[in-house]
């Protein structure tokens, strides 16, 4: 399996937060997590909120741990929500199913981190995620 290499985990913040300047998004935090859910890069722009960091790396946590981007996720919680509740609970709430989440696979296939987002509307931070990722020829999984 590919190792996830912190170059690799600082340039997908990189240009993650350059698309998002790009969009005119309101200020983000950035999260990169390796497959084992060890934090590998995290920035928070100026002015991104002081719960950012947290929720960004909850979005990438909750989709390494259910195997699913913060998408997919989203929708299945409404569907059950107490299950996605007891999820919550369970993982000492560090799952946040909303976009944002996306999984890194390698050109095999494999996952082999993921991205979480925070800081515009989550389809918003879902595109920056997808964009840092594709910058460094990984492949973005937002099911």
């Amino acid at each position: 399996m590919q190792i996830f290499s912190l170059d690799q985990a600082s340039a997908i913040v990189d240009a993650a937060l350059a698309h998002a300047r790009a969009q005119d998004c309101h200020p983000m935090t950035v999260a990169v997590l390796d497959a084992g859910g060890h934090l590998l890069a995290l920035k928070r722009e100026d002015n991104s909120g002081i719960l950012r960091p947290q929720i960004a790396q909850a979005k990438a946590w909750g989709a390494l741990g259910m195997g699913h981007g913060g998408r997919t996720l989203a929708e299945r919680a409404a569907i059950a929500p107490a299950f996605y509740a007891a999820l919550t609970d369970i993982s000492g709430g560090r799952i946040a199913p909303v976009p944002g989440g996306v999984l890194v696979r390698n050109a095999q296939g494999d996952v082999i981190g993921a991205v979480g987002i925070s800081g515009d509307h989550p389809d918003k931070d879902e595109a920056c995620a997808i964009h840092g990722i594709g910058s460094v020829g990984l492949h973005a999984d937002v099911n």
